[in-house]
């Protein structure tokens, strides 16, 4: 992945990638959403997101946490709930390498184009995961139809509240017709948490709850979630590619 931009290279970069989407033209580029020293790459406003050097669980109350101040670590904010991030840059097919952390019982997401959700929730212990359960491809809110039930991880591979997880994610956009009518939806290729895949080829038919947007278009904005409890991210890479 890319080393960290300067604002004016972030800057640059996103437009050019943008217009190379926009365009039509195949790109291959790698961008870093959150270098953990700026909010530049996510859209205004922006809500209590902050960043700190560490955040760590509260040991009076582990559903809260403890933030350090400083620099490295992307946190929304001392009351653990604002609105959702959209990152200015817009993708289609991508690559994705995210870091996250949660309290106890604590709850948030990853929507590819700001539709499409890998949930992310303490399940530590959980012997049976559901679609509601971290890694899983969420359902649509919007449609009770059987091809939009969601899917649960394969394995339930997180780790304790309070620790540093992983999602790398293979992300095919919806396609679409001259006319604009839809051919094939959404598909995750792959999902690998902590380093055991959890899913691969999973259709997503809609989008799924609380997404961004309920229509479908080639591309939208990375949406982190932020109103559900406390979350904090860190090393927010993503490379556009061009599937078949």
């Amino acid at each position: 992945m890319l080393s960290i931009f300067g604002r004016m290279a972030r800057s640059v970069g996103v437009c050019a990638l943008a217009l190379m989407s926009s365009a039509g033209l195949a790109v291959e580029k790698q961008v870093s959403l959150f270098d953990g020293n700026s909010l530049y790459s996510w859209q205004k406003p922006l809500g209590e997101w902050q960043i700190a050097k560490a955040v760590t669980l509260d040991p009076t109350d582990q559903k809260k946490f403890t933030i350090e101040a400083g620099a490295g670590v992307l946190v929304n904010g001392p009351h653990g709930r604002t609105s959702n991030l959209l990152s200015e840059m817009e993708h289609g097919d991508v690559e994705a390498h995210i870091e996250f952390l949660v309290p106890k019982a604590s709850n948030s997401g990853v929507y590819f184009m700001g539709r499409y959700e890998i949930q992310i929730l303490d399940s530590w212990g959980v012997r049976e995961p559901k679609y509601s359960d971290c890694g899983g491809v969420y359902a649509s809110c919007s449609d009770p139809k059987p091809d939009s039930k969601g899917a649960p991880p394969s394995v339930n591979a997180s780790k304790p509240p309070g620790e540093w997880q992983t999602f790398d994610v293979l992300f095919r956009a919806p396609r679409f017709d001259a006319s604009g009518k839809k051919t094939q939806s959404a598909r995750f290729i792959k999902v690998v948490h902590n380093g055991q895949v959890i899913h691969e080829n999973v259709e997503s038919p809609r989008p799924t709850c609380a997404a961004h947007r309920l229509d479908e278009k080639p591309t939208g904005p990375l949406m982190v979630q932020g109103d559900h409890g406390p979350v904090a991210y860190r090393n927010v890479r993503v490379k556009l590619i061009d599937l078949p």
